[in-house]
């Protein structure tokens, strides 16, 4: 993705952050596309996975996500 985890990371919906955290160098779902591409008014393309990079930052996000 072009537009760095930090910008929208802390704008993702709980439901978001869940699936995201529950991947397993998955392609990232639709629905969480789409509220990316809201977020930051770029496309997110079908197939996307989240870079080693994206991964371990979401690994180190310390807020509760219920």
């Amino acid at each position: 993705m072009s537009v760095e985890i930090h910008e929208w990371w802390p704008k993702l919906s709980i439901q978001a952050k869940h699936a995201l955290r529950a991947l397993d160098d998955e392609a990232i779902p639709a629905e969480v596309r789409d509220e990316i591409a809201e977020i930051t008014g770029t496309a997110v393309p079908e197939g996307t996975r989240l870079t080693p990079a994206d991964a371990d930052f979401i690994r180190t996000q310390r807020e509760i996500v219920d």
